[in-house]
């Protein structure tokens, strides 16, 4: 899996699995745990993994919501 996003913002967490939701990719939001104990404080982001065959998607879907300043840097070639 690869990072999408990365984010405090509950709204934009939200708003990306909606869209992940209704391409039907398949995305895993990590550090919910983390961000519950640390009591909604934002200290910790949340992250939205995508598969990595569906990376390349789910990172156009994202940039034609609007959302592009979101993504998290692409893996550079040979990773």
């Amino acid at each position: 899996m690869e990072e999408l996003i990365r984010t405090n913002d509950l709204v934009i967490i939200s708003f990306v699995e909606a869209l992940l939701k209704e391409a039907d990719i398949d995305y895993f939001v990590a550090d919910q745990a983390m961000s519950s104990l640390e009591g909604m404080v934002g200290a910790f982001p949340r992250r939205i993994l995508v598969d990595t065959d569906e990376v390349d998607r789910a990172r156009r879907l994202v940039a034609d919501a609007g959302l592009g300043h979101e993504l998290r840097p692409a893996p550079k070639a040979g990773r």
